[in-house]
């Protein structure tokens, strides 16, 4: 997924972060036989879930790709591939001549 923003929007780190303060704190109430406190931060926890899914759909988080948008990223896709093979095609041709030039 490296190619794409995955994860990389305002709706994702808030819930994320929301969702850790609530786990940190969750292990630190347990370590302290607070169960109480640790099922409250329990709740934290998703509460960072909701709160995510909320800010996606107030536009904060990834639009959704359009059909056109992903048979755009396929042609281009195909496209580079096709120039790719044509360098290297090109850089084995010129290696032969210089081959033969070298030969003769």
């Amino acid at each position: 997924m490296a190619g794409s923003s995955h994860g990389h929007t305002p709706a994702a780190w808030t819930g994320v972060i929301i969702s850790f303060i609530g786990f940190c704190a969750g292990g630190g109430l347990m370590v302290a036989d607070n169960p109480v406190g640790f099922w409250v931060s329990m709740g934290v926890v998703l509460l960072g879930g909701v709160v995510g899914v909320i800010m996606k759909y107030m536009g904060l988080g990834m639009p959704k790709e359009s059909d056109e948008m992903i048979r755009a990223r396929e042609e281009a896709g195909r496209a580079q591939i096709a120039m790719n093979a044509g360098q290297h095609d090109t850089a084995r041709a010129a290696a032969g001549k210089a081959e033969q030039h070298a030969k003769a």
